[in-house]
């Protein structure tokens, strides 16, 4: 949505006009009053939906010596210069209207306080909660249940604003990961052993599943805070989850040669 919030000198646009652009560049309401200063706003608008940050950007309606003069010496990106008759300056507020942002937990089926814990987190992070679980049963309450084995990446229309989380404990990892990984959602966690894991790369390789998923798969799933119990555990994985929305780099724990031997609890923690 962008919205006029402050006129200078001659304007078609006045105070309080509004366009609404959709991800795609079209305008598919409102109106400043004319295409000249609606282009490059389309374009500024594009940018505020691929970084989720709101702006305010000043464009400058001025003849065409003006307008290149603007353009070479601009003092800053948030300063647009419009080659057109009117004369006056536009002050528009850029607010990105984003989808939520979701969590799909994937199931193995049963009572999971891992899988519960997580949900109860997601929650708490105002995170849209969606469980995929052929036999869900859950204590805390998520946005939506689907009882199902595997995810269906087009029903769930899963995007780069999603995190997948899989807990499907090597019954179905590989069906589950090889189901999302053309959809392209932003994190893709496996709970699951290094042993595990790696058993889990080769089969995908072998199903000629891209170098980029696998290389950006997190597993196993979640950071090193030496997690054992299902919260603690729900804890590392989460904050794994935040991390990749803002492109953190976090520990991923030891490295395999220097990992002692663990109890199975332990191994899940990884």
């Amino acid at each position: 949505m962008a919205t006029v919030v402050r006129t200078e000198g001659s304007t078609l646009a006045k105070r309080g006009f509004k366009i609404l652009i959709s991800h795609d560049g079209r305008i598919v309401g409102g109106t400043f009053g004319g295409g000249c200063p609606e282009g490059p706003i389309v374009t500024v608008a594009q940018e505020a939906m691929r970084d989720g940050e709101s702006r305010v950007i000043r464009v400058h309606l001025v003849d065409a010596k003006e307008a290149l003069r603007g353009m070479v010496a601009a003092p800053g990106p948030d300063d647009i210069y419009v080659e057109t008759d009117c004369g006056g300056t536009l002050e528009v507020h850029i607010e990105p209207m984003m989808p939520s942002e979701r969590l799909v937990v994937v199931g193995q089926g049963g009572r999971d306080d891992v899988e519960d814990a997580i949900v109860r987190f997601g929650k708490g992070l105002d995170l849209e909660v969606v469980v995929v679980d052929p036999n869900p049963q859950l204590t805390s309450t998520a946005d939506r249940v689907i009882v199902a084995s595997l995810p269906d990446p087009a029903e769930l229309a899963l995007g780069e604003r999603d995190s997948v989380v899989v807990l499907t404990k090597g019954e179905r990892d590989v069906a589950v990961l090889s189901s999302v990984a053309r959809a392209h959602p932003r994190y893709v966690g496996l709970l699951g052993s290094r042993h595990r894991v790696q058993k889990d790369l080769a089969e995908l390789e072998a199903q000629g599943i891209p170098p980029a998923f696998r290389s950006a798969l997190h597993a196993p799933v979640g950071i090193d805070i030496g997690a054992k119990t299902p919260g603690e555990i729900a804890l590392s994985i989460l904050a794994e989850v935040v991390a990749a929305k803002y492109g953190r780099l976090v520990p991923r724990g030891p490295p395999p040669s220097a990992e002692p031997a663990a109890p199975a609890a332990s191994a899940r923690a990884h």
